[in-house]
């Protein structure tokens, strides 16, 4: 996500999104219609929101269930900035669940903080809990959690459940019920912080309050982005979003008990080491940049790095030097196990391509991934998407993935033209691109933190400014039906 953020359109531009920008998804329209590689003209016109915030597919609605600055149960403020999000079962009760989401704050701006620039009420209810001060207050990054009831719609309990880090950007949910929390910086005492930032910090769903801010420093300081496990055993998957980022993974010691430690490693390509992935046209004369296929697959094996912790920030170029291959700003990242019993590992590169504007990759584990057996099978990574087209896809960034196996898509563009419009999408496991949802808010934030309730029924997502959590309804049925459609009518 880009430091810069834009938070008007021009006027002309806000009334027509206001509108339902039905002018613009008119011109869409006959774009997808005459590529045949997409099916979003075929999946359901969208309606236009009398409200002015998300325009979705007929029968299906929207609740704003938090927005910033409302005040939260702990007494603290809703900070701005939501981010990456997951949502997690409520132990013993099936008709609510739990949601933890990121604030993407650090201590520089202007930003909605959880303490209302108020000394007295921080010291009084944040106590010790803060990972890191900035002057007189905790810094303004970290986490909420919420309590959602799927019967009234609403939010029966919130609270801040971490604090005192920074730009807490995405990060991804564990199958032992806890939330990573990725910092997504390198800021630190050389630039009037109390601590180094760049790590990942773990809370449990279901504390109640704010939780002991714990850096998992084996995991790596780098600025992180997300986190994605593979549930069968325990491996964490960590994007980087930087323009020569790198693909970890990270072996933990104990699965499920990441303050033990573990290993930190970087994805190589077996074959074409020091891999410029970016398909950027001004790698011609990089002698490690090749021309990247849609649907192309290579071979992988995993470096093993060193001084993780990084004090001089440099443990990207350190893995690159040593073989592993670079990726355009890695965002989102996704786990699916599908129903063949295939793990897969999707992450957004929302720099990737030749117009810089985004790409989609799967890495397939080894059967053996992790052991010493996997040189026998190794993992494979695959280019699975690449737009070439603003109007289609531009910026991917946050992911989740369906209950039916789809992969969605958060759009995050923040382009000063005019038309800019901000979109959810899904992208079927053959590459196929279908629209969910479209900002119509004048700001056009972008969507973040898309993620599912155990049950499958409501898909929750922010529109990080002016800063909304909404709850989505509707026939996911009928849409899965529809997606899975696209290919069999051309």
């Amino acid at each position: 996500m880009r430091l810069t953020r834009r938070h008007f359109l021009k006027n002309a531009s806000a009334a027509a999104i206001a509108l339902g920008g039905l002018r613009s998804l008119q011109l869409q329209a006959q774009v997808y219609a005459q590529d045949p590689v997409y099916g979003i003209d075929k999946v359901g016109q969208l309606m236009a929101d009398p409200a002015g915030i998300l325009n979705l597919p007929r029968h299906f609605s929207y609740k704003v269930i938090a927005r910033t600055g409302d005040r939260m149960s702990d007494g603290l403020f809703t900070p701005s900035a939501m981010d990456g999000m997951a949502a997690f079962p409520m132990p013993g009760d099936a008709s609510k669940c739990l949601l933890v989401r990121n604030h993407e704050l650090d201590s520089m701006g202007e930003e909605v903080n959880a303490f209302g620039g108020n000394k007295d009420l921080a010291r009084k209810l944040v106590g010790n809990k803060a990972y890191d001060h900035f002057g007189d207050l905790p810094v303004n990054g970290g986490t909420s959690t919420l309590v959602y009831s799927h019967r009234s719609q609403q939010i029966e309990r919130s609270h801040l459940s971490l604090v005192g880090t920074a730009r807490n950007c995405a990060g991804g949910a564990t199958p032992w019920g806890s939330w990573l929390t990725c910092e997504e910086t390198l800021v630190g005492k050389a630039h009037g912080y109390g601590r180094e930032h760049g790590y990942i910090f773990e809370v449990p769903a279901q504390a109640k309050g704010l939780v002991e801010a714990i850096p998992l420093k084996d995991m790596g300081r780098f600025v992180h982005e997300a986190a994605a496990v593979d549930s069968t055993n325990g491996i964490i998957y960590l994007s980087e979003d930087y323009e020569r980022g790198l693909f970890y993974r990270f072996i933990p010691k104990t699965p499920g008990v990441l303050r033990e430690g573990g290993r930190l490693q970087a994805l190589m390509m077996r074959d074409w080491k020091h891999a410029n992935t970016r398909n950027w046209p001004e790698d011609d004369k990089d002698k490690n940049a090749r021309k990247v296929a849609m649907r192309q697959r290579f071979e992988c094996e995993w470096i093993d790095l060193e001084d993780v912790t990084s004090p001089e920030g440099d443990l990207s170029s350190r893995g690159e030097a040593k073989g592993a291959a670079i990726f355009a700003r890695g965002e989102g990242l996704a786990f699916a196990l599908r129903d063949d019993k295939t793990r897969e590992i999707l992450f957004a590169a929302t720099g990737g391509g030749p117009l810089k504007i985004g790409q989609v990759w799967r890495y397939q584990p080894s059967q053996y991934e992790g052991t010493a057996r996997e040189d026998e099978q190794p993992g494979v990574m695959e280019l699975l998407y690449e737009t070439h087209n603003r109007a289609i896809m531009e910026s991917c960034d946050n992911l989740a993935v369906a209950p039916w196996g789809d992969l969605i898509i958060c759009q995050d563009s923040y382009s000063d033209t005019p038309d800019t419009v901000n979109y959810l999408r899904g992208l079927t496991p053959d590459g196929k691109i279908y629209t969910l949802a479209m900002n119509a808010h004048p700001e056009q934030g972008e969507f973040c933190g898309a993620s599912f309730s155990p049950d499958g029924r409501t898909l929750f997502v922010n529109i990080q400014r002016p800063g909304f959590t909404l709850a989505i309804t509707g026939p996911w049925a009928n849409l899965r039906n529809q997606a899975q459609g696209i290919d069999k009518r051309g």
